[in-house]
């Protein structure tokens, strides 16, 4: 499940998790059929943080119409995520819809390796992870202590993983709905001479992109 280094592989089963929450129990089974973005925050009542959970917060809606969960995850207790909630919603006026994972224990953080102790010994790093409907782990995306992530990032991402499993293509740098997609390379010298009259926009052999 796992590699030596402690990370999660890409495309293999996500390491399973049963947590206490501050929407009470989850665990991963809780998810299926539906896609789950998990991530992690070094501490809370930080500044980059309550920036991060705020965008979090105001694209839920758009998340949930993508039939996609948000859980956050920090190594705080469920007392302190409720008090950062009211804070955020007492300074920001924004509610924090999604459940934040109760971490004390290390064990989801240790898990996913959420852990890196050039970084700091018990926090998280900014961590976030994609979970397919399957329970695949599709996507995972690290950024250091000191720089937010970018949440439109996360939604376009989504976007492309679902638009490439929906019509088996690949997406360019920077795809967004819309634009077109790759097409996959032929793989025999005969479906290279077929790929010339199949319609593409065809650059070369290996490089051809289509509308949808």
């Amino acid at each position: 499940m796992t590699t030596p280094s402690g990370l999660p592989r890409i495309n293999e089963p996500a390491p399973d998790f049963k947590v206490n929450t501050t929407h009470g129990e989850r665990s991963l089974a809780d998810y299926k059929g539906k896609w789950l973005v998990l991530f992690s925050h070094p501490a809370d009542f930080t500044p980059v943080c309550t920036t991060e959970f705020i965008g979090f917060a105001k694209h839920a809606e758009q998340f949930k119409s993508m039939n996609c969960e948000l859980l956050g995850l920090s190594i705080d207790s469920i007392y302190s995520h409720l008090a950062w909630m009211q804070s955020i919603k007492n300074n920001f006026g924004v509610e924090i819809p999604f459940p934040i994972i109760d971490d004390i224990k290390m064990e989801v953080a240790q898990a996913y390796g959420m852990i890196h102790p050039g970084a700091a010994d018990t926090q998280a790093v900014r961590a976030t992870f994609f979970i397919d409907p399957e329970g695949k782990l599709r996507a995972m995306v690290y950024y250091p202590m000191s720089n937010g992530r970018s949440i439109d990032e996360f939604v376009r991402l989504l976007q492309a993983m679902q638009t490439s499993d929906a019509n088996k293509i690949a997406t360019p740098e920077g795809w967004t709905p819309g634009c077109d997609v790759i097409v996959p390379p032929p793989k025999t010298p005969a479906a290279i001479e077929a790929r010339k009259g199949e319609g593409y926009a065809m650059k070369d052999w290996y490089f051809s992109t289509k509308s949808l």
